[in-house]
């Protein structure tokens, strides 16, 4: 086992009942997707302004719920822009939809890029997620792996890069017992 490999077995728990198979840890895996409609508001924000992207969820919920449409799977962040504690990250708080919609002056629609993609399901508080990235991110390029992902000037721009948000807060509040599922497309 290499080094990335066992801190990520050190640091992402299975479930609370885990199968033989992988004996308490979650491996990083590789899904083909297909694309998908989604609901979002874009948003720029620092790690202090966090409250404000994640308050975004519940009014996309409202405005579900005033246009009929149905959630098709887990709320999620797709970063555009990565950044670090002082500068602004670039995101869509989104939703999934079962049928492609429009827009409006604050909500947009868009669609999840069709293509393969490096996922791993992390498990803890969300504030320890950037720790599962980062090795996520260092597992893919070791298996020589090229993420859908450019530097341009001082950004990192991403194709797909996206956190789905597994756990209902309403039936889970406990921040540590929560599941996000990290997905980076793989660039073709």
């Amino acid at each position: 086992m290499n080094k990335i490999d066992e801190q990520l077995s050190q640091q992402i728990p299975l479930q609370d009942n885990p199968t033989e198979e992988f004996q308490g840890m979650i491996e990083p895996r590789i899904e083909a997707r297909a694309e998908r409609s989604y609901i979002a508001i874009p948003i720029e924000a620092t790690l202090k302004e966090w409250d404000k992207v994640n308050a975004l969820f519940e009014e996309l919920f409202e405005w579900m719920k005033k246009k009929g449409l149905q959630p098709n799977g887990a709320p999620f962040f797709r970063y555009w822009v990565m950044s670090d504690r002082n500068m602004k990250f670039k995101l869509e708080v989104g939703i999934p939809v079962v049928n492609a919609t429009f827009g409006d002056e604050r909500v947009t629609a868009g669609t999840t890029p069709e293509g393969k993609y490096v996922i791993i399901d992390h498990k803890g508080h969300p504030d320890r997620i950037q720790q599962t990235s980062n090795l996520l991110e260092e597992w893919s390029e070791n298996r020589g792996l090229t993420l859908d992902k450019k530097v341009q000037g001082n950004e990192e721009i991403w194709g797909g890069r996206f956190e789905y948000y597994l756990t209902d807060p309403a039936i889970e509040p406990d921040l540590d017992k929560w599941s996000i599922e990290i997905a980076f497309k793989i660039k073709e």
